[in-house]
């Protein structure tokens, strides 16, 4: 079968996929990812066909924030979207059999395997069905809510993406030729939805539909011939396992980014490696800032994780599994949206000290909590165990199994 996979994002958003992608293709079928310009060598050096969508994340995030009201910065999405309609529809023309979809471009994609006649599925990183059990990801904190206010929540975070998707959709449907009708706020119960991430770091909720499952991570593909840098190869074997700190996609003020990590490092005694990622953290352009910290650029988690201390980090909910998965402790510092949600449950799961919104980052707040993470061997107890269970898993096999259903008759839906 030719299975397009859509996401829409940041490399968190994308590379999960990747690897995902590639155990579809192994099994026999072909495989693209639709993604970002800007994410086609990723996609390519995973050996899965790339197919463009418009619009650069970097980009949209800087008109969003320059925007000089709510309205103008939905208008500036509103756009994107539009765009991103197009672009998917271009791409599913390409050849498409079946289409899998990340959550956030999930309203668009549907509807345009609804305009092709093509059956789809929801392919999320993040819990992104209502449950009575936990509030939605990206929900504001206040406090535990009732299982009733959980649910309450999740369909308010339904309604609100179906508002802010109606008139694009509205458009959309139109190119398409397709009837006019009314958007509901989410996917129907019967649209199957694979989340992938461990049952034993979310456990599947009770209340779900029976066509949403847990399945387990979706790791990252491995660049070819990939081999770790000389600099960071010295730096690891100079003196004991150093902390990772790296923020992903997030694009703090990194000027201050850059004395909170450098003063925290100091006081806490360790040596770091420090990702520069799109804030562009580094010191005037060094590799070296002293004999304790070295900058790095993109390069694969599961390879230096399980070579560290400790990871700090954003909560991406990528960098969160890979922490996990590594049996490392973690200092989560979330800035929006899920991450929060993931940086709770790392706390939760006995991994990790409380969480230190970027907000609220300091040299002495960081310090603290290296010290707190690392001096507590029940943290890496705790992590070691938890990366035994999700090491054993096999994530891709519970979309395979559904990919597998369907080959076997085409007529069927999921």
């Amino acid at each position: 079968m030719r299975i397009l996979i859509v996401t829409a994002g940041s490399r968190g958003d994308v590379a999960p996929f990747t690897g995902l992608g590639r155990r579809l293709q192994e099994a026999g079928h072909q495989v693209a990812l639709a993604a970002h310009e800007r994410f086609a060598d990723l996609v390519r050096d995973s050996a899965l066909e790339f197919r463009i969508l418009p619009g650069d994340p970097v980009e949209l995030v800087r008109a969003r924030t320059a925007a000089p009201s709510p309205e103008a910065a939905q208008s500036v999405f509103a756009e994107f979207l539009d765009e991103l309609g197009d672009g998917l529809t271009a791409a599913v023309a390409a050849g498409t059999d079946v289409l899998l979809t990340a959550f956030g471009p999930a309203p668009l994609s549907r509807l345009v395997a609804e305009g092709f006649g093509i059956p789809s599925l929801g392919v999320y990183l993040a819990p992104g069905v209502p449950t009575r059990e936990f509030p939605p990801p990206g929900w504001p904190a206040s406090g535990p809510l009732s299982p009733a206010d959980n649910l309450a929540a999740g369909r308010e975070v339904l309604a609100r993406t179906g508002a802010l998707y109606a008139e694009v959709l509205r458009r959309l449907r139109a190119r398409l030729d397709l009837p006019a009708t009314a958007q509901a706020a989410g996917p129907p119960d019967d649209w199957p939805i694979c989340h992938g991430f461990s049952p034993a770091v979310v456990p599947r909720p009770a209340d779900w539909p029976a066509t949403v499952r847990v399945t387990g991570y979706w790791w990252p593909a491995g660049p070819p011939g990939w081999q770790p840098p000389g600099p960071l190869v010295d730096f690891l074997g100079a003196g004991p396992p150093p902390v990772f700190v790296g923020f992903g996609s997030m694009t703090p003020n990194h000027e201050r980014l850059h004395e909170v990590v450098a003063t925290a490092v100091k006081r806490a005694g360790v040596r770091a490696v420090v990702q520069s990622g799109w804030a562009g953290l580094g010191w005037a352009g060094q590799e070296r800032a002293g004999d304790d910290i070295l900058v790095v650029g993109d390069l694969p988690h599961d390879w230096l994780f399980p070579r560290t201390a400790a990871v700090v980090h954003h909560a991406g909910a990528g960098t969160t599994g890979a922490g996990l998965r590594a049996g490392v402790p973690a200092v989560p510092v979330p800035v929006l949206v899920d991450q929060p949600f993931w940086a709770d449950r790392l706390h939760h799961l006995g991994v990790a000290p409380q969480p230190l919104p970027l907000r609220e980052l300091t040299a002495g707040t960081l310090t603290d909590a290296l010290r707190s993470c690392l001096d507590r061997s029940a943290y890496r107890d705790r992590a070691t165990e938890l990366a035994r269970r999700i090491r054993a898993e096999d994530g891709p096999a519970g979309v395979l199994s559904l990919i597998t259903r369907l080959d076997g008759d085409p007529g069927q839906r999921f």
